[in-house]
């Protein structure tokens, strides 16, 4: 599952810079710099998750409907959060963080790293923590939670403690997906499951959590809630 397609990271091949390595001359500098992709701006990054919401929310009529969609005022106002986090700015991070969890009930921690054209329906009680990793296409409904298993497990300093979601993944409402798993691309996860244990590519809604019918069918990977 490759991780390039996530953006705003800041990160750069081929950067030295305060190493004392010259770095920016000859062949293979030249080389590497050519094949690094520059990080997208944030206004790019708004508009397609804008047109994002026009693409996938059938209720919405046109782009000033969009505009007042909770869900992508949440993200706009997470790219922008997560700029200054990248900088170094971190009280200007958390001020944005909590205008966003203010105006929408989401609260995406300025650390998580969110890939493109993310979608998230409705907004309200999501919860995204420092350390996810989101990738492309990802489309998420409210009260989606992708968070650690709790202090005491996850306490060891720099160690991973959230989700890390594929491209095209696709969460229902009110699923948890908990502590440093690994969601592959394209996974369907259904309403109200408990993920605790990496789901492998392409695996189906079917294939976790609830049926159609209300009951709970317990699927290899994953444990339902009781």
């Amino acid at each position: 599952m490759a991780r390039r397609g996530v953006a705003g990271t800041g990160a750069s091949a081929g950067s030295s810079a305060g190493t004392g390595t010259r770095t920016g001359r000859g062949p293979r500098a030249r080389s590497a710099r050519r094949s690094s992709p520059a990080p997208l701006s944030v206004l790019r990054l708004i508009r397609e998750d804008l047109q994002a919401v026009l693409a996938r929310d059938p209720s919405c009529s046109g782009r000033g409907e969009a505009l007042l969609h909770a869900g992508w005022q949440g993200l706009a106002l997470y790219r922008l959060a997560h700029r200054h986090y990248l900088r170094g700015r971190r009280l200007r991070a958390a001020a944005l963080t909590r205008l966003a969890r203010l105006l929408t009930g989401m609260e995406v921690h300025a650390g998580a790293r969110i890939g493109r054209r993310a979608f998230i329906d409705h907004g309200f009680g999501v919860v995204i923590g420092e350390t996810a990793v989101v990738g492309d296409d990802v489309t998420l409904y409210h009260g989606v939670t992708l968070g650690s298993r709790g202090w005491l497990r996850d306490s060891e300093a720099g160690r991973r403690r959230h989700p890390v979601l594929g491209d095209r993944v696709l969460i229902g409402t009110g699923a948890s997906v908990l502590g440093p798993v690994t969601v592959g691309d394209g996974t369907r996860i259904s309403a109200h499951s408990l993920i605790l244990h990496d789901l492998p590519p392409g695996q189906g809604s079917r294939d976790a959590g609830p049926t159609g019918n209300g009951t709970a069918r317990p699927a290899r990977h994953t444990r339902t809630r009781r």
